[in-house]
């Protein structure tokens, strides 16, 4: 026969928490016996052990009572049940956090992860994440806009990123954003920027993407309003009407 102190150690609960169970119905409280102890039999000892088990796993105490004096069949099936709805909220659970850790990634919840990897890119290549961030809300965008565009831009993207002179002068854009937009080291940029314009023929669909980005630098930097400005200006003076231009991408 065990004490109550006992009974509680064995169960792995407190004696205030025997007591509570007691006071609730879910345990039956033993008489005392002639030295003025509650004695608890190994029955008892089962039955909190259930009672404890089947309380952390979020049954109610009303049913966990009921549950107490079902058949043995029925208890198991009961056990099944509660099973099942643990490994729903598990798995619940289990998405919840997936999707708590993708808030990190920002970009990723709402990109593919080639346009992610662009980006990312760009980090690794010394962009700063200003422009990391007008590229990122450009290419999201396009995603709404023009979306069956993306492969093609992607594609384009990436052979931006491995030409040498197009990523000397997406740095120096990049380096720019704070100049004053009368800084005479603007006027090579825009020339510079102009032979790269005059060289790389643009398609339609690439000359959309540029309108998106084009319209986040202007908003984000005088001196970027200032290089977009004068090369559509020479744009406008050397092709047909009708074609934009912009910075490289």
């Amino acid at each position: 026969m065990l004490t109550i102190g006992q009974l509680a150690a064995t169960a792995g609960v407190t004696v205030r928490t025997v007591r509570h169970y007691h006071h609730v119905g879910l345990l039956p409280e033993p008489e005392r016996d002639a030295s003025g102890y509650r004695r608890y039999s190994a029955q008892a000892a089962v039955d909190l052990i259930r009672i404890r088990t089947l309380a952390d796993a979020g049954v109610p105490l009303a049913r966990i009572d009921a549950l107490l004096h079902a058949q043995p069949a029925e208890f198991a099936a009961a056990v099944t049940g509660i099973d099942a709805a643990l490994q729903r909220k598990i798995d619940q659970l289990t998405e919840y956090r997936r999707r708590i850790t993708d808030l990190a990634g920002g970009e990723s919840l709402v990109l593919p992860p080639d346009v992610v990897a662009i980006l990312n890119r760009m980090r690794s290549l010394g962009v700063s994440e200003r422009r990391v961030r007008l590229e990122r809300d450009a290419w999201i965008l396009m995603q709404a806009l023009d979306p069956h565009v993306m492969p093609q831009r992607i594609r384009e993207k990436n052979a931006g990123l491995d030409d040498p002179e197009t990523m000397r002068l997406y740095l120096a854009c990049d380096q720019s954003v704070d100049w004053d937009p009368h800084d005479p080291r603007l006027d090579r940029l825009i020339d510079d920027l102009d032979a790269w314009e005059i060289q790389h023929e643009r398609d339609n669909n690439r000359a959309g993407h540029l309108k998106l980005v084009s319209s986040r630098i202007s908003e984000a930097s005088p001196a970027w309003q200032r290089i977009v400005d004068a090369l559509a200006h020479r744009a406008k003076q050397r092709r047909p009407a009708g074609h934009d231009n912009a910075p490289p991408p």
